[in-house]
């Protein structure tokens, strides 16, 4: 017997406004749960646009603790749709110390884990 898992990749503009962002990426995971997704993987970094092309310091104020408000909020869309959540997130570890961070979320609402890139990428072009 096969097992079929059905696995949403949400494509989104993102703006300058990351509490607009984060509202529409909950529209995105709502509309594919509905569709049957069993995952949703966001876009990287999804809250702001990305920033990666340049290191300007002011995007350190994008930051933000995992486990923190936006896990939380995702939590309770996890657990309302009974999706797994991936979210590409940027997480200020400590003072001087982030990460382009990717949560997974249960169905339960609960963090399962992250995975931090040792970096966020520097890439001009």
């Amino acid at each position: 017997m096969t097992k079929i898992t059905k696995i949403a990749l949400i494509q989104m503009r993102c703006g300058a406004e990351p509490e607009k962002n984060f509202a529409h990426a909950i529209e995105f995971i709502r509309d594919a749960a509905g569709k049957g997704a069993q995952i949703v993987c966001l876009p990287e970094l999804f809250r702001s646009q990305y920033f990666c092309q340049s290191e300007d310091h002011k995007n350190f104020e994008l930051a933000e603790e995992v486990p923190g408000r936006s896990t939380a909020a995702l939590g309770e869309v996890a657990r309302e749709t009974g999706t797994v959540i991936i979210a590409s997130l940027f997480e200020r570890r400590s003072s001087g110390v982030y990460h382009n961070t990717a949560a997974i979320i249960n169905t339960d609402g609960k963090l399962l884990g992250k995975y931090r890139k040792m970096h966020v990428p520097d890439d001009p072009l």
